[in-house]
């Protein structure tokens, strides 16, 4: 018969076991410390009945949830600030990686250039600093798995941009990208030797592609950011019931996304220069609303989508994009606008930005892109001085 006796010493529990033919044999019994829970110091013991070492054991399965949900709850925090920690350039990270952590930017360069003029850094600067938590990503058509561009790149703007912590550059792959969307039948017809706005109707179909399969905010790379934008489904209005494409974001998934797809390729024309960009997200937002004008500075609504006032991002109006260029008495603050859309395609690279000519986009540049400005403008301005000194 096995006789069980509880004993208290200082410092101590002991289990005494005792039988009719042994005595005095003794056995010490460790605690698991639970300093967290129990407020007298951790002391070597072993529960007195089953039902407090079942407590006992519940606390513990409490104190290892809580444990690994502050882990979960850390890495949730990762993903929001992931860029402060994520070195450029980021060779071993591919678009699916970086687009899967949601929220990105995306630009497009439809061109098969390699070098972006000092608007498209600028532009994709000013975003990068205004969305520092976000992915800010620049796909480019003439860009490829094999093309080897790095921060020693003769490219300067390359190179500037690659330099940012939460910029990333990757090769525009229309057929990837058009996989698995209404898009990649269309593409697979297409002849882009024959088709007159090649560069502009592969720009349309792929921003609509990738939003749509990503979600976030899509730029034209002659938009200049000055605030974030606090809307997640918007499209941002031209004028008074016309809308553009130059700018808009949606949740990955959205309907109006997948129903802009299937109107670009059932009513495709690409002799139309925008039937297939700005006149396809109007009259598909048109299906949806009765469309009215805009009064003063406010937004309109459109079941759950944010149709947004001109004043956002288009101030300055394309018949008046020269305004930009040119000097002012006294600079607009743009306080109603998110961004500012410059008309590069009206402007077709006549005028540009010239250090010191204090013109209103020479200002944008120095307050939202100022890296941009220093290495492609003032820098610039400064070699080609030097350079013509020495043919003297």
């Amino acid at each position: 018969m096995l006789q069980t006796v509880w004993v208290s010493s200082p410092g101590s529990w002991t289990l005494r076991e005792s039988e009719h033919h042994h005595e005095g044999r003794k056995r010490s019994w460790r605690c698991r410390c639970l300093r967290a829970v129990i407020q007298h110091p951790c002391r070597r013991h072993v529960p007195k009945r089953p039902g407090k070492a079942r407590m006992l054991r519940k606390i513990q399965i409490c104190l290892c949830f809580c444990f690994v949900s502050g882990i979960l709850y850390e890495i949730s925090l990762l993903s929001s600030c992931v860029f402060n920690y994520l070195p450029m350039p980021q060779h071993y990270l591919t678009p699916e990686q970086v687009l899967n952590l949601g929220k990105s930017i995306i630009f497009l360069e439809t061109t098969e250039r390699l070098e972006p003029p000092p608007l498209v850094s600028c532009s994709v600067e000013s975003a990068a600093r205004i969305y520092q938590d976000r992915a800010v990503i620049l796909f480019m058509k003439g860009l490829t798995n094999e093309t080897a561009l790095d921060l020693n790149t003769s490219y300067a703007a390359f190179s500037l941009l690659s330099s940012m912590k939460n910029v990333f550059i990757f090769p525009l792959q229309m057929e990837t990208v058009f996989q698995e969307t209404p898009l990649l039948q269309w593409y697979n017809q297409v002849v882009p030797e024959q088709e007159k706005n090649w560069v502009h109707v592969s720009s349309d179909a792929s921003r609509l592609a990738l939003i749509w399969k990503y979600g976030g905010i899509y730029m034209d790379t002659d938009v200049i950011s000055i605030r974030p934008i606090p809307e997640r489904s918007f499209l941002a209005a031209q004028k008074s019931r016309f809308s553009s494409n130059g700018i808009f974001g949606f949740p990955a998934r959205h309907k109006f996304i997948w129903d802009c797809m299937e109107n670009f390729v059932l009513k495709y024309n690409g002799n139309i220069w925008g039937n297939q960009g700005p006149f396809l997200m109007t009259r598909m937002l048109k299906t949806l609303c009765n469309l009215t004008d805009f009064e003063g500075t406010e937004d309109h609504s459109c079941q759950n989508i944010s149709f947004l006032n001109p004043q956002r991002f288009y101030p300055i109006p394309y018949p008046a994009w020269s305004r930009y260029y040119q000097v002012w008495d006294e600079s607009p603050n743009f306080n109603h606008s998110y961004a500012l859309h410059l008309w590069n395609f009206m402007n077709h690279n006549r005028k540009a930005v010239v250090a010191g000519s204090n013109t209103l986009a020479e200002k944008l540049y120095k307050a939202y892109c100022p890296t941009t400005y220093e290495d492609l403008i003032q820098n610039a301005k400064q070699r080609d001085f030097t350079g013509s000194e020495d043919d003297v």
